[in-house]
């Protein structure tokens, strides 16, 4: 899930820009007249298949840009998110750095660290003292 940022791109940058704008109650007010005056104009147009193409093809174009906005922030606070809990574990004196950048496995060794972490739960569980910290590698358990 790596990626390279990089500040001089324009999608980059339209990106932030309009995520933020979309995501606005400004927005969602000229949202809220745009489908407002729609709907006030229908008597007009007498309702006619025009006038609701018009509202139709509008949303659906709107959704379909905007599926492609929100993916690129969540990828880009997946990205951050990832960065900070991998300088938590690495910060961590008896973490796994086995977990750091775990994200980039392969979903059979995902479910694989997952039954070990499972077992170690178990373990922790089974132990006498709440306090005691234990890590992957103390248990015996591999990857």
């Amino acid at each position: 899930m790596t990626q390279k940022i990089n500040k001089s791109n324009w999608f980059d940058k339209f990106a932030i820009v309009a995520t933020k704008a979309t995501g606005s109650s400004f927005a969602f007010i000229i949202a809220c007249v745009v489908i407002l005056a729609w709907a006030i104009s229908g008597p007009i147009f007498n309702y006619s298949e025009d006038w609701q193409i018009v509202i139709n093809t509008g949303t659906t174009i709107v959704t379909f840009l905007m599926v492609f906005l929100i993916q690129k922030a969540q990828n880009k606070d997946a990205v951050a998110i990832h960065i900070k809990l991998n300088e938590l574990v690495a910060a961590t004196e008896k973490a796994s750095n086995r977990i750091v950048s775990i994200e980039d496995l392969t979903e059979d060794e995902l479910v694989r660290m997952n039954e070990n972490y499972t077992q170690l739960a178990k373990i922790a569980k089974k132990d006498q003292s709440q306090q005691m910290s234990h890590s992957i590698e103390d248990t015996g358990i591999s990857n």
